[in-house]
């Protein structure tokens, strides 16, 4: 296996210094209905009300903060479909960092449109993940480029620990967190955050059955490469779980649920429904003053 890097409590607590009042504090209410139907209190915690409606601009932050001055001067690179790349447009553009994205083919049109009005260098390449890697890796040697990793840079799994913070504060007695894992950035930062401060509260990876990257590197001991196939949960598709995010989640999780894309069909129109939430494009780029 690679070597890996630590994250630990003391970074994820430097990350919520360094991000604060660039990252909203999102609210974490009781859902009554969800709650109701359950039997259980449940609480939702909406980081679908980041500006580019997700979790993802708290290590894109975290990284672009955390850079020498010649890296920021020069730009920066991911490989991303979607969200991360959302992340790393909206907080480069604030922060005056240039930012480039290779996208697959895949990539959601709004998702492409949104990142160009938010200034970002936009390439489409690949058919895959691994191929648009490919692609920024070329980059990041002719450009002297610094490449930021979406679910496995320290500093992006740190960032995403932030929201673990907030969930103990704002959910009194709270006792099982339930947290998607694509690559399992948010879910590693989480989980060493939450159990660090309050280890009996249980984590619980729920991935897609089209996916299923956590559940086959548990399998194999370390991260495995998993065929690419479609899932409404596109935000989870990725090829592998990381490394670093896999090292640190693996003996904090205390387990991981597989679902079929029946059942995540069926949530999406429950939190429609009771919520009156849902998975919702960013709107247009409010430009800073």
């Amino acid at each position: 296996m690679l070597a890996t890097m630590p994250v630990t409590l003391a970074d994820i607590r430097a990350a919520r210094r360094r991000i604060a009042g660039g990252v909203i504090v999102t609210p974490c209410p009781e859902s009554i209905p969800l709650s109701e139907s359950t039997g259980a209190r449940i609480a939702c915690k909406l980081d679908n009300f980041q500006r580019t409606g997700s979790f993802k601009e708290r290590g894109a932050r975290n990284a672009l903060l955390r850079l020498a001055p010649a890296q920021k001067k020069r730009g920066v690179i991911a490989a991303s479909a979607g969200n991360h790349a959302l992340g790393l447009a909206y907080h480069g553009q604030l922060l005056g960092i240039p930012v480039t994205v290779v996208m697959p083919d895949y990539a959601p049109l709004i998702k492409i449109t949104t990142c160009q009005r938010l200034g970002a260098r936009v390439l489409i390449h690949g058919r895959d993940f691994a191929e648009a890697r490919a692609q920024a890796d070329a980059l990041v040697a002719a450009e002297q480029l610094t490449y930021i990793h979406g679910f496995d840079d320290p500093a992006i799994i740190a960032g995403q620990g932030t929201l673990g913070l907030e969930l103990l504060e704002q959910v009194p007695d709270l006792e099982a967190i339930v947290c998607p894992i694509g690559g399992g950035g948010l879910i590693a930062g989480v989980a060493v955050a939450v159990k660090a401060l309050q280890p009996k509260i249980k984590i619980i990876g729920v991935e897609s059955k089209q996916t299923g990257n956590f559940a086959a590197a548990l399998r194999a001991g370390q991260p495995v490469t998993v065929p690419r196939r479609a899932t409404l949960a596109d935000g989870l598709a990725t090829l592998t779980v990381g490394a670093n995010a896999f090292a640190l989640a693996r003996r904090r999780v205390d387990q991981v649920v597989s679902v079929s894309e029946a059942w995540i069909s069926l949530a999406i129109l429950r939190m429609l429904e009771l919520e009156k939430q849902w998975s919702k494009a960013p709107p247009p780029p409010r430009w800073p003053r």
